[in-house]
């Protein structure tokens, strides 16, 4: 039987969980993600995550879990991203504090939350731009409260490229700051290795 991109999606969680839990490493992560989205029928689909949980390779997971820290993954998480006339990107799986800063003076921040670590169910993101722009990529899982202040410029939620699949468990993050000439976006989209077609711009 032919599969859909929500079973995909199902998938790559339980995979993604895994990894946060430490029952497989980040290059396991990585192969089976990519054989996730080449997937197209559940024959194919079923052995990914075969060893990974008793209740079906394909069963969406009950709750959104704050991620553990996978091995390799350090503990300590980067406090803040700054641009200055140039590019940071932070993605992939990447360990967030519970307070985490980021400033462009005339370059572009990139904070990718997809795959990332959180160090606990709340986290604030102070997220200011002058004259340039810092882009928040969000999971579907998680919700996000922006408050923040356009001074001639843009601060806020951007179209979701997939829909929210919010529970109670559901980590927060808040992202306020200042865009003075310049653009704080926050936008949820689809998990990374999904189909170029259902990706955003970022």
């Amino acid at each position: 039987m032919r599969i859909s991109d929500a079973d995909r999606q199902r998938v790559a969680d339980v995979l993604r969980d895994a990894a946060g839990e430490g029952r497989i490493d980040l290059d396991e992560l990585e192969e089976r993600l990519e054989l996730t989205w080449q997937a197209k029928t559940y024959g194919e689909l079923v052995p990914i995550t075969l060893d990974l949980q008793a209740a079906g390779p394909v069963a969406p997971p009950a709750a959104a879990p704050v991620r553990r820290t996978p091995s390799g993954v350090p503990a300590v998480g980067h406090a803040s991203s700054v641009a200055i006339m140039g590019d940071c990107k932070r993605r992939g799986v990447w360990h967030v504090p519970e307070n985490h800063s980021a400033f462009s003076l005339m370059g572009s921040v990139v904070l990718d939350l997809r795959e990332a670590i959180l160090a606990g169910p709340h986290t604030q993101i102070n997220a200011s731009a002058i004259m340039g722009d810092v882009k928040i990529p969000v999971p579907a899982h998680m919700h996000v409260v922006v408050d923040g202040t356009p001074i001639m410029g843009d601060y806020g939620e951007a179209k979701d490229r997939v829909p929210a699949e919010l529970g109670p468990d559901s980590p927060t993050v808040r992202v306020r700051g200042v865009a003075l000439m310049g653009s704080v976006q926050v936008q949820r989209l689809p998990a990374p290795g999904t189909p170029r077609k259902y990706l955003g711009t970022y």
